[in-house]
C-alpha cells in the first residue's frame, strides 16, 4: 500500500505520475517549463503540419515579414525563437517550396539574403487567424495581468541561462 509521501501532492506530479515530492522547487519549476512547453510544441507543431511546415519553418517566415525586407541567414538565425544548427538546411527547404528566394549581397558575396515569395505572404495571411486563435486557446483562461506577470517571470529565468553551470564547466558562475 502507498503511503501518504507517495502520492502525487500537485498536478505536475500527477501528470507524471511521480510518487515521490520534487527534489527542490528549482526542479519543480524548471520541469513545469520543460512539460508545458513540450504541450505547447505538439500543439502548434500540428498546426504548421496541416499548412506544409515546421515550427522552424514558420519562424523563419513570420521574422522575414516582420522585417519587410530581405534578410542575411545568420540575422534570421539569431532572432530564431528555438536555436536551429542548421539554418541553411531550413532556407534551403523554404527555397524548394517557392516560400523565399535567396539574393547573394553584391559588396560581400559571402552574404546570403534571404526574402520571402508572394506564396509565402499568401500562406501567413492565411495562417494568422489560426495560429492567434491557438494562442488564444493556450493562454485565454489567463488574465492579461498573469500573462503580464508569467511573461516577466519567463524573461526573469531566461536571465541565468548563460550564467548556469554544467557539470565539468571550468569556469566559476557569477
Amino acid at each position: 500500500m502507498a503511503s501518504k509521501s507517495d502520492q502525487p501532492t500537485n498536478r505536475l506530479q500527477a501528470e507524471l505520475k511521480k510518487r515521490r515530492p520534487f527534489d527542490s522547487p528549482h526542479q519543480e519549476a524548471v520541469l513545469n517549463v520543460l512539460r508545458t512547453n513540450d504541450q505547447f510544441q505538439n500543439k502548434f507543431g500540428r498546426l504548421f503540419r496541416h499548412y506544409g511546415l515546421t515550427a522552424s519553418q514558420y519562424n523563419v517566415l513570420r521574422i522575414l515579414r516582420g522585417e519587410a525586407k530581405p534578410m542575411p541567414c545568420l540575422e534570421i538565425a539569431d532572432r530564431m525563437i528555438q536555436v536551429v544548427p542548421a539554418i541553411t538546411g531550413l532556407i534551403d527547404r523554404l527555397e524548394a517550396q517557392e516560400l523565399v528566394i535567396r539574393q547573394r549581397c553584391r559588396e560581400d558575396r559571402r552574404v546570403v539574403f534571404v526574402a520571402l515569395t508572394d506564396k509565402a505572404r499568401k500562406l501567413l495571411d492565411t495562417m494568422d487567424e489560426p495560429v492567434m486563435s491557438l494562442h488564444r486557446g493556450l493562454m485565454g483562461h489567463l488574465t492579461q495581468l498573469e500573462l503580464k506577470e508569467l511573461s516577466r517571470l519567463l524573461e526573469k529565468a531566461r536571465q541565468r541561462v548563460d550564467s548556469a553551470q554544467l557539470p565539468g564547466d571550468q569556469t566559476p558562475s557569477p
